[in-house]
């Protein structure tokens, strides 16, 4: 419990989170460009979630205080959430029975002072159409795969929050 309670005071934890996020969007541009699937605007809102935990990890890096790690947690689990519940939106687009009615939007909704689809097309332009199914891994789509990422990343901070807070009642 001391262990998982203490991990954020570790750069290999931060640096582990880092490499785990880096790794997905490395996947994610392999599977626009080397695999030319086009990425919907939920795929994006999900690229956009994984590059928050990616930077989420990059702060106690950078400068590892209570400031830095408390900031870090913060935006990994608005990350990690948000991610959840944009790939399980996804998944219900995929999933209804009429696609005409079940669609999202083509122009990323990005706030105006961050039009990240403009100032980075070639990461967050969305191409693609949600409804499709263009990639499988084990029977399960790639918003399904992105879930599932998600809930473990979310998993594994609550995990690591509640050891934080059971360890300091103990004390």
């Amino acid at each position: 419990m001391n262990f998982l309670a203490n991990l954020g005071r570790h750069s290999s934890a931060w640096i582990w989170l880092l490499l785990s996020a880096f790794s997905l969007e490395v996947a994610a541009l392999y599977f626009q460009y080397g695999m030319e699937l086009r990425p919907c605007i939920m795929c994006i809102y999900q690229r956009t979630a994984v590059f928050g935990i990616l930077f989420a990890a990059l702060l106690p890096l950078l400068n590892n205080n209570i400031i830095s790690r408390l900031l870090a947690y913060v935006l990994w689990g608005v990350s990690a959430v948000w991610g959840l519940v944009i790939a399980l939106e996804h998944v219900e687009i995929q999933g209804a029975k009429n696609s005409f009615f079940a669609t999202c939007e083509i122009v990323p909704n990005f706030p105006s002072w961050a039009p990240l689809h403009e100032w980075l097309p070639n990461i967050f332009a969305a191409t693609g159409d949600c409804g499709d199914i263009d990639w499988s891994l084990l029977g399960l789509s790639m918003p399904q795969w992105m879930a599932i990422i998600f809930a473990i990343y979310s998993v594994v901070l609550a995990v690591v929050i509640l050891c934080k807070l059971i360890n300091k009642k103990a004390r």
